[in-house]
């Protein structure tokens, strides 16, 4: 190989490896997060995962979860939903002044087991999970997952139900309102599991546009005794975040374990 050929190998080997160490991110991305107007407002939600966050290079985001909940707390029927290939897209028609909270909520059993003295593996609803595993399966192993992933816009005047906590699996209790991130300031959020403070989870902030970063640049910080974490953006931009906790409490039947996810696309203004 020329020496030339060689340098261009090695630096696209190395610029690709941050990427290739985590795994694929999952998320939602607005068109718009802070909007003023009164009337036909919308805007145009991305869903999907991938390597390259928020580019899509993987595959799309499954909408059957997909739940909208306005300012008034009540749900909003999204239009013009469809999934291709690497991504899924829907509109928000955003009707009453406030903010709103765009979530996949997906939950649902990963087992493992044996089956004459093979490994397998299944995963989906906890519904089917008697019907799917065979009778003359040995080693059972259930875990329950629940994970949220989520988005905020704010059409006018912030506030309203949406952000109310609703009590199960891991969610973001904002205390610094979503759609006011400013860059250079702090923002303060809680993480809660099952309505409760979490306390020493670990979460991972990474901002967007890491296809053409040699270094991700992601930082971890860790919620407090309360579950608060604080966090001060170093620039504008879309940010991504994300948390996960292991515990013992599965509400499912012969599940032994859950897993507790949440993630959440924020949009960081210039001061």
């Amino acid at each position: 190989m020329k020496p030339f050929v060689r340098t261009l190998a090695a630096l696209a080997l190395s610029a690709s490896l941050p990427v290739a160490a985590h795994a694929h991110k999952a998320w939602l991305l607005p068109s718009s997060t802070v909007l003023s107007g009164k009337e036909d407002l919308a805007i145009t939600v991305d869903a999907a995962a991938s390597n390259d966050l928020f580019y899509f290079d993987h595959r799309p985001l499954r909408l059957e979860s997909l739940a909208v909940t306005g300012p008034d707390g009540a749900v909003v029927k999204v239009e013009n939903a469809s999934t291709g290939k690497y991504r899924s897209s829907f509109d928000v028609p955003l009707k009453q002044a406030g903010t709103y909270r765009i979530a996949l909520i997906n939950e649902g059993v990963f087992a493992r087991y044996k089956e004459d003295g093979k490994e397998k593996r299944w995963r989906g609803p906890a519904a089917k999970l008697a019907e799917e595993i065979p009778p003359s399966a040995t080693d059972l192993v259930v875990t329950e997952n629940v994970r949220r992933i989520e988005t905020f816009v704010t059409s006018g005047s912030p506030g309203g139900a949406a952000l109310k906590p609703v009590g199960t699996g891991l969610e973001l209790e904002p205390v610094t309102q979503p759609n006011d991130l400013v860059s250079g300031s702090e923002a303060e959020f809680r993480l809660l599991l099952d309505g409760k403070p979490a306390p020493g989870v670990k979460v991972e902030i990474v901002r967007g546009g890491i296809r053409y970063r040699n270094q991700l640049g992601e930082t971890t910080v860790t919620t407090d005794d309360s579950g608060v974490f604080k966090y001060t953006w170093p620039e504008p931009g879309m940010y991504w975040l994300e948390a996960n906790v292991t515990d013992d409490k599965a509400t499912i039947k012969d599940a032994k374990e859950r897993r507790a996810g949440y993630a959440a696309t924020l949009e960081v203004l210039p001061e």
